[in-house]
């Protein structure tokens, strides 16, 4: 198991320049150094304006703050992300223009290079005393969102992320209400 916390995150610029994301977390490429495997970040989406593209990326956005973001792509209906909605899965190379429906929004970013790897990013909403069990092969990273959570008797509080190399079976209980990211990530052996 290891932790990271909020000492160990670095603001890093956005790729198209039009922002900063706070970067939680960042897996190595195993060939390509300028690449990664996967990466974990909180963005602050100040303005209106393109996504960055990443060629060969699955991404994964969860909304988090703010009064919302519609997102919209040459000839398909535009998505709308706001508090309560669905984790949002696209391909990094599809462009991608964000408006923001009322201010500036934070939203979690999931991103894996789908060559070598699939991810999933599932939120945990737990009660005080609520449990939620974690199965699965592969790495699980949880982030505490809102609370206070153990996972298997680890102390996960809000701002902190815990990751597993295949842990088998892991428990996630709410110490108070909680509110937890959950990834897995899966190799596909290349």
């Amino acid at each position: 198991m290891r932790r990271w916390g909020p000492t160990d995150y670095r603001d890093m610029p956005w790729k198209n320049g039009g922002g900063v994301t706070r970067e939680l977390l960042k897996l190595p490429h195993p060939r390509a150094p300028e690449r990664f495997l996967m990466r974990l970040s909180i963005a602050t989406v100040a303005s209106s304006g393109p996504f960055s593209l990443f060629p060969g990326v699955d991404r994964t956005l969860l909304f988090l703050e703010g009064e919302g973001m519609a997102l919209r792509r040459e000839g398909a209906p535009e998505v709308v992300l706001e508090r309560g909605s669905a984790p949002f899965r696209f391909p990094g190379e599809v462009p991608f223009e964000s408006r923001l429906l009322g201010g500036p929004v934070r939203d979690f970013n999931l991103m894996v290079d789908r060559e070598l790897a699939e991810a999933r990013l599932d939120v945990v909403e737990l009660a005080a005393g609520g449990e939620h069990p974690i199965e699965g092969a592969g790495s699980v990273w949880l982030y505490g969102l809102a609370g206070r959570a153990e996972v298997s008797g680890e102390p996960l509080a809000e701002q902190e992320l815990l990751g597993w190399e295949a842990p088998g079976s892991l428990r996630v209980r709410g110490v108070g209400e909680a509110r937890v990211v959950v990834v897995h990530l899966t190799s596909r052996g290349g």
